[in-house]
């Protein structure tokens, strides 16, 4: 348990770095979270800051997720080693809910994050590759089809919560809690998007911006 509590940190710690944070420093000190939704997610980026800031802002997000994910559970930790006792499927979802619940509350920058969705969407493409590209499409459709990213990306993670529950239960059910919190930390993350979207308020895609 020792390396499961190890590895965890890790991840949280690495999760904790926000993409659109590292690229505002770059661009000059630009901090997200003081502009447009205050959020330090990619839609907020690209709300902001225009396409080339977004794109690097979900390269660092999503590429933080698959780094944890491959290159955590197999890592030998000095005087610790590896644990012939611990499960790797557990030890695979530990490290990718810690890198995803940096991002939401990043120890780094105050406990104010984005909203999961990037992060995760890496998670997941290293722990279940089949239903990435499926993923994407949906979530791209939802978009093109309501404009709202949002509700695209809670729709995106109740479904693959459902799609693993229907395929790998009871065998893989470590991965079937897994993807249950994150649907249920996504939708909490979103919940003022919720309200917007109730109250007819809520931004839509094309309202953005695409000439910066």
């Amino acid at each position: 348990m020792i390396e499961l509590g190890l590895k965890f940190t890790i991840a949280y710690l690495l999760g904790s770095v926000l993409g659109s944070l590292v690229v505002g420093q770059v661009r000059g000190g630009v901090d997200i979270r003081k502009l447009g939704s205050e959020n330090a997610g990619g839609t907020n980026a690209l709300r902001t800051q225009g396409k080339a800031f977004a794109f690097w802002v979900m390269l660092i997000d999503v590429g933080k997720g698959i780094i944890c994910v491959l290159l955590l559970p197999g890592f030998e930790v000095p005087a610790i080693g590896l644990d012939p006792h611990l499960s790797h499927e557990l030890l695979l979802v530990a490290v990718g809910l810690g890198a995803i619940l940096g991002h939401v509350y990043p120890i780094w920058h105050d406990f104010r994050g984005g909203k999961g969705g990037a992060t995760a969407a890496g998670v997941i493409c290293v722990l279940e590759p089949v239903i990435a590209l499926p993923a994407v499409a949906i979530w791209l459709s939802i978009i093109l089809l309501t404009r709202y990213v949002g509700l695209s990306t809670m729709s995106v993670s109740i479904g693959v919560s459902v799609y693993i529950a229907l395929t790998r239960l009871p065998a893989q059910i470590e991965l079937f809690i897994f993807s249950l919190i994150v649907a249920v930390l996504i939708v909490y993350t979103h919940r003022e998007n919720i309200k917007r979207m109730l109250q007819g308020t809520e931004t839509r895609l094309e309202m953005v911006r695409f000439g910066k």
